[in-house]
């Protein structure tokens, strides 16, 4: 049987496909646990500076298998904390990690599809991708931190409204919402969601770390509080062996070589 996620390694970056095809790459026990484990090894390995995820064959990644653990018996109805567990644990993972994730959605995310991808730092869609909350179509609602990414994307009136009708958001539209960063042709999407990630792990991956607990403290934050942190973050980020680089690359007119290594 197929491994369930495929790891292709790039260098300084890593590439992890979602590799289930013939179920649009809806997510079973085993894409659950080779996800993070993909993500815990990116995170273990001192070269890899930035990750893409995207998916195999013509969809990126429909959600939730409707496999046998998540369907009404007559028995009664069943238990969804697992699987609504082993999503939050891949999207904690992804905010989690120290560097760059790219999400490069090659066709369609639905339900907690879309919102591991919304997860990710900077999402890419091939024009022909979209984005459906399909929760309310089974009598569920969002999970995976749609209700929290959603709003802060789009803002709450198309937050509710999408999780309330189901309905379909096209990637130029997404785009156009600020629900994603940038639409690609269908055959470019696989080359620029590449280079992407070949640029972004040769920049300073510590300056990127902190970026990311910034910017994730901020939804909390007073902006006393994030003036504090940015205060307390731009200190460290300071002592970086990157911002020595940087100074002395601009001061010489040539372009800097940063090592994203801590001090």
């Amino acid at each position: 049987m197929a491994d369930a996620i495929l790891t292709e390694p790039h260098g300084n970056w890593r590439k992890l496909i979602l590799n289930r095809p013939e179920k649009m790459n809806a997510f079973n026990a085993d894409m659950h646990a080779g996800l993070v484990s993909a993500l815990d090894a990116a995170d273990a390995d001192p070269d890899c500076r930035a990750v893409l995820i995207t998916g195999a064959g013509r969809g990126f990644c429909a959600g939730q298998e409707l496999g046998p653990a998540v369907m009404p018996t007559p028995e009664g109805p069943p238990d969804l904390t697992p699987a609504v567990a082993a999503f939050n644990a891949i999207v904690r993972r992804i905010r989690a990690l120290p560097m760059p994730v790219i999400a490069a959605v090659n066709g369609v995310a639905a339900g907690a599809g879309a919102n591991v991808a919304f997860a990710c730092d900077i999402v890419l869609a091939a024009r022909s991708a979209r984005f459906i909350q399909a929760f309310a179509r089974i009598g569920l609602m969002p999970d995976a931190g749609g209700t929290w990414f959603l709003p802060r994307l789009i803002g709450e009136a198309r937050a509710r409204a999408l999780a309330m009708t189901g309905e379909a958001v096209g990637a130029e539209q997404a785009e156009a919402w600020g629900m994603i960063w940038k639409v690609c042709d269908d055959d470019a999407l696989a080359e620029q969601s590449a280079a992407l990630a070949t640029r972004l792990a040769t920049q300073p991956t510590q300056a990127f770390r902190l970026m990311k607990q910034a910017f994730e403290a901020s939804a909390g934050n007073s902006l006393d509080a994030q003036l504090e942190l940015e205060a307390r973050l731009q200190k460290e980020a300071g002592h970086s062996p990157d911002y020595a680089e940087g100074v002395r690359a601009f001061l010489e007119k040539r372009p800097p070589v940063f090592t994203g290594k801590h001090p």
